[in-house]
């Protein structure tokens, strides 16, 4: 069930504008908040230095996590949304300035009971996080993911009538073109590289998105997440899954995009979109 937080702090609370002339946004699948800590995630996180960070598949609760103190030491505000079934799945963002209304959940609670979509409202611009599912389990769960992405397209088209400014960051678990996988023959019959997955992102997109990294990173050879297996990382052997989707209302003030491999705590690596505000 969708809930709300309306009794925000708001004494740190400033206009964009008056904080800086650019807004670092980045979307980060840690597979695992903890393991990721435990991984000097920390010193990546104050190195970035991001104003939005949107986390997905963070597999913990809050009361889980000791160093909340040391990442609001460093100026971010924290919001967390888990999944109800222990160390599974579960989406937050960090901020460094207050938004002015967060949102958990879409109001499905197929959806919201396993903490996939929580978003921040600021001055002009919203911000999410999402963590899409996958189906590479079989059937039951192809088959519920297919039914999200129906159900988000529709959630999406209301709340960008809302929310015209609008900025989907997270983790699709789907690779949207040939470019976006690195055997794309091989994996045609792969959950993340169906016929049907592909042509939903393509419509998704055509109703007014803006695949940022893509916008302007044409080459091949960029990917968000490579398999543990086979040495696929260092052997560059990836697909792209992580996007920072934002709406076309938001192309002209695109500054930079790019995919931040060097990150290494988790299968997933970071992806990076700074706008003008």
């Amino acid at each position: 069930m969708s809930t709300t937080s309306d009794e925000l702090p708001t004494t740190n609370y400033l206009h964009w504008s008056l904080v800086t002339k650019k807004m670092k946004i980045v979307t980060y699948n840690v597979n695992g908040i903890r393991s990721a800590l435990r991984k000097d995630w920390l010193s990546w996180l104050k190195a970035s230095k991001a104003d939005v960070v949107c986390l997905q598949e963070i597999k913990a609760t809050p009361d889980q996590l000791l160093e909340l103190q040391l990442i609001e030491q460093m100026g971010y505000e924290h919001y967390w949304y888990p999944a109800e079934k222990k160390g599974y799945s579960g989406t937050a963002i960090l901020t460094k300035t207050s938004p002015k209304h967060v949102e958990y959940g879409c109001g499905h609670d197929d959806y919201d009971r396993e903490g996939r979509i929580i978003r921040a409202d600021f001055e002009g611009i919203s911000v999410m996080s999402t963590y899409f599912p996958s189906g590479t389990t079989g059937d039951i769960r192809q088959n519920f993911k297919y039914r999200f992405l129906d159900d988000f397209q529709l959630y999406s088209d209301k709340l960008r009538r809302e929310l015209p400014n609008l900025v989907i960051c997270g983790d699709y678990n789907i690779c949207h073109r040939s470019i976006d996988i690195h055997n794309p023959i091989s994996n045609a019959n792969s959950s993340g590289f169906l016929p049907a997955e592909r042509e939903w992102m393509e419509n998704f997109v055509n109703t007014g998105y803006v695949d940022s990294f893509r916008h302007l990173n044409p080459e091949p050879h960029h990917y968000t997440w490579w398999s543990f297996r086979a040495n696929a990382r260092a052997r560059n052997l990836g697909w792209r899954i992580d996007y920072n989707m934002a709406s076309k209302t938001l192309e002209d003030k695109i500054v930079s995009a790019y995919i931040m491999p060097e990150a290494v705590h988790s299968d997933h690596c970071p992806v990076l979109l700074e706008l003008a505000i």
